[in-house]
């Protein structure tokens, strides 16, 4: 629900049309740009990093502190990038000094990952190309094939691996889909630290000496393939640490609960296609790709149908703006804002999603009232009113079959926030700060109704929530217009 913006700006909202929300793009895609584009205008943002008396020990650093952080993060992509440009610059020009061991097997699983990153799945996801990656798992791990000892070693593995999704991406890029320079950097250097694993303890023989074809070589194998997964997971969450400037502890750990999905296949298929064609070759294959690729598929639709699914509860939630109860984008708005907020205070994916539904439908309730609130600004009313519109709220989110957090969340808006759930506290300093933020020079703007925030800590707001928001603001994460 709405909270109260200066007196001012309490006029009555005509209905307004408005136009359809159209956006099928993930989640992170729309944080992302919403960084990008408010980094233009944080000229008007708070620059104080000094707290007023009711935040106790809540500290938010100052703005210079936070843009800093945001300037060096991208040395970590750049770190990343010449990693992997020395290991496969490393690698072929070991393989032109001294040629490709192997070509046809070289030739086949390159032409596997190839066909692995043109098949991927868009931009959207922690893995766009599980094929791809299963194929340069497959060939790091390759011990023989058909029978005959495979005789490439790591450098190898970088230049095949590296130049088949340098080719698999290429057409990505002519269509301006999507960068692919730290695809290829993760898909190298992963491959890369499984052959080192690997490979010379094979080429040795103390893999054989140890292990043999015993369980101690299925162990060896479940060992790797986790230290693998992690190493993939670092790389994949400090990439988008850099990227985002998103705390790094959360996005590690939704990195590695996404190892339990896709990730999990990944490794799956990459050592069985690996053990397949030591025994049978290259037929083996497209065999043990199947399984896959279909699930690469499902997983695409899987992604159109959670968009298709997110775009009916925005439109439901437009529902209050073209009725008039509250001004157009309010909602979008809110739930933009609540989501960088519940990311920067480190809440995990499944729990921003609750956030994000929860804001868009926080103002549902409103369409119970005869007559509409002022600017949609509740606060002036009863308490007893205020939970009632909370309640319906709620009851109509329920009857839509959305998750039952999202609803609990829409219910406790109008709670004492020492009451509420950590969303719930959220969205409702959130919600405040765009309607007071939303009269642009006349409140004063970001700093002023950042300030009207802090001295509403000791009773409506949670300190950390709002300087979580300070945090936000500074570093250019809210959305425009907010």
């Amino acid at each position: 629900m709405s909270s109260a913006p200066d007196p001012e700006r309490r006029t009555p909202r005509t209905p307004s049309a408005g136009r359809p929300d159209a956006d099928a793009a993930s989640s992170r895609s729309q944080e992302q740009s919403l960084t990008a584009r408010l980094s233009r205008t944080s000229s008007g943002l708070p620059r104080t990093s000094t707290p007023s008396p009711a935040h106790g020990r809540h500290r938010a650093p100052g703005a210079r502190a936070f843009r800093a952080r945001r300037e060096r993060a991208p040395w970590t992509v750049v770190g990343v990038r010449v990693a992997a440009g020395a290991v496969g610059g490393a690698g072929f020009a070991w393989t032109l000094w001294s040629g490709v061991e192997q070509p046809g097997t070289a030739l086949a699983f390159g032409f596997f990952i190839v066909v692995g990153e043109l098949v991927r799945r868009g931009p959207e996801g922690r893995e766009p190309a599980p094929l791809g990656a299963a194929g340069a798992l497959a060939y790091a791990l390759l011990g023989a094939v058909g029978g005959e000892p495979a005789a490439h070693g790591v450098l190898q593995v970088a230049t095949v691996v590296g130049a088949a999704a340098l080719a698999g991406t290429a057409p990505h890029v002519a269509y301006s889909r999507t960068p692919v320079l730290d695809h290829i950097a993760r898909r190298v250097l992963t491959a890369a630290f499984a052959a080192t694993c690997c490979q010379p303890l094979r080429v040795s023989g103390v893999l054989d000496t140890w292990a043999g074809q015993g369980p101690q070589y299925a162990v060896f194998l479940l060992l790797l393939l986790v230290l693998t997964a992690l190493c993939d997971a670092v790389l994949c969450a400090a990439l988008a640490r850099a990227r985002t400037g998103w705390p790094y502890g959360p996005l590690l750990r939704d990195e590695l609960r996404s190892l339990l999905g896709i990730g999990t296949a990944v490794c799956a298929t990459g050592v069985v296609i690996a053990l397949a064609v030591e025994v049978a070759g290259f037929w083996a294959m497209p065999v043990f790709c199947v399984p896959l690729l279909l699930t690469q598929f499902s997983l695409r639709r899987y992604a159109e149908v959670r968009n298709t699914y997110r775009q009916t509860i925005a439109s439901l939630a437009r529902a209050t703006e073209v009725a008039g109860y509250t001004p157009p984008g309010h909602a979008r708005r809110v739930a933009a804002l609540s989501r960088a907020v519940g990311r920067e205070l480190g809440l995990s994916e499944p729990d921003l999603t609750v956030l994000e539904y929860a804001a868009l439908m926080h103002d549902i309730g409103q369409l119970s009232l005869v007559d509409p609130v002022p600017a949609g600004a509740t606060e002036p009313l009863p308490p007893e009113e205020q939970r009632r519109i909370a309640l319906l709220g709620g009851a109509v989110v329920r009857q839509t079959g959305v998750r039952p957090e999202v609803a609990v969340v829409v219910e406790r808006q109008a709670d004492p926030y020492r009451e509420q759930p950590l969303t719930a506290r959220i969205i409702r300093t959130a919600n405040a700060y765009v309607d007071l933020a939303g009269g642009g020079g006349r409140l004063g703007g970001p700093l002023s109704a950042l300030e009207r925030l802090r001295l509403g800590t000791a009773k409506d707001y949670e300190p950390r929530v709002v300087e979580a928001l300070a945090r936000v603001l500074a570093t250019g994460g809210a959305p425009p217009g907010a």
